[in-house]
């Protein structure tokens, strides 16, 4: 970036194990006059580490296409995959794959303080970098509520986090302290195995035992009930088969075991809602466990903040589950693309920071 630039471009990339997410932001004088994302399912463990270079690269040609990049802003859960053997080494990899692709390009890495710090920093410290991304959602919304819960449920997981005071008040840093202490629940909407969500559905007048094969996952129930659309379905498939709604209910029949000539659908519409309340239980369970922690911290209505892919099927039924009446669509406050992308875009915008100083963006 050139000194006393009105113009910075900075590009944001939010590098998961299912999926990565990238922001592209343009500010002039301080103010954001330009916002691009995008998204692509690559499973690393299936594609393999060695072609994120071509993804990251990709990106930068079709969102920020115009011109160099000023700074780039990092975070990361793909180092939680099964392609790395330890969080070192993926941290590690996903840093050498972003500097490979941009080396002349200042990098900045979020970390779970919220900070965004150099590369060699990051990992000298990769602990504080690993699975960080939660923060760029919280560091977002905290500009925007000053006491709230947020609840995002993605593909894969629902972070809860909670905002006091205009800051992050998450106790947990790591994937196992949040795990322990209700702000990480291991359900999303699209990529959970059915197996980990319940042990029993009911059927023909009994409640019958789950196979804990990788039959189906959540996002064939959610594509049953109305949820999502084949669209919003844009991660593999249990089987490997297509995402029409008789072919999730082929896939939601093995669960017990059975098939599509065996089971009626109404049978398994029947499994289908039982498993997504639930779902929505299991979410509903660490909300109220961070929501009892936080509450007495607060003064007066403590609301929660819904985003991701589920956050109205899924994060805003289990806030109403636990009696949360004040319940706050982000989607309606970021607009539904940046709300589906807080990470990404979060991290742009906090690198943007870093190099120039506060921001002004309303991203509607």
């Amino acid at each position: 970036m050139i000194e006393g630039a009105a113009l910075a471009d900075i590009l944001g990339f939010d590098i998961g194990g299912a999926n990565t997410k990238a922001a592209f932001i343009r500010t002039h004088n301080l103010q954001v006059v330009e916002l691009k994302t995008g998204m692509e399912y690559f499973p690393v463990w299936k594609r393999g580490k060695a072609e994120l270079p071509a993804l990251l690269k990709k990106f930068a040609e079709q969102l920020a296409s115009h011109g160099s990049i000023d700074a780039i802003g990092v975070t990361m859960t793909a180092e939680l995959s099964d392609a790395y053997q330890t969080k070192r080494e993926g941290v590690n990899h996903i840093l050498d794959c972003v500097a490979q692709c941009f080396p002349s390009t200042p990098i900045y890495v979020l970390n779970v303080e919220a900070e965004m710090i150099p590369v060699e920093e990051a990992r000298k410290h990769y602990l504080t970098v690993a699975s960080a991304n939660w923060a760029a959602t919280g560091w977002m919304v905290s500009r925007l509520i000053s006491n709230c819960i947020v609840v995002d449920t993605g593909s894969t997981s629902t972070s809860i986090i909670p905002i006091v005071e205009g800051k992050i008040a998450a106790e947990g840093k790591t994937d196992l302290e949040k795990l322990a202490n209700g702000e990480l629940v291991y359900t999303g909407a699209l990529r959970t195995n059915i197996a980990v969500i319940v042990g029993h559905v009911p059927l023909r007048g009994r409640m019958v035992r789950v196979s804990s094969e990788l039959f189906a996952q959540s996002g064939d129930v959610h594509l049953l009930l109305g949820n999502i659309s084949e669209e919003d379905y844009n991660v593999d498939t249990a089987d490997g088969r297509g995402k029409s709604k008789a072919e999730a209910m082929a896939r939601l029949a093995r669960v017990v075991c059975a098939d599509i000539e065996m089971l009626s659908q109404e049978e398994i519409m029947k499994m289908a809602r039982y498993i997504y309340e639930r779902q929505v239980d299991q979410i509903a369970e660490g909300l109220m466990q961070v929501y009892t922690r936080i509450q007495p911290r607060v003064k007066g209505k403590l609301p929660v903040a819904i985003t991701g892919i589920g956050g109205r099927f899924l994060s805003g039924k289990a806030a109403e589950r636990v009696g949360i009446k004040d319940i706050i669509d982000l989607s309606e406050r970021l607009g539904a693309n940046t709300a589906a992308m807080t990470p990404c875009v979060g991290v742009a915008l906090m690198t943007a920071e870093k190099i120039e100083g506060k921001i002004q963006w309303k991203l509607l």
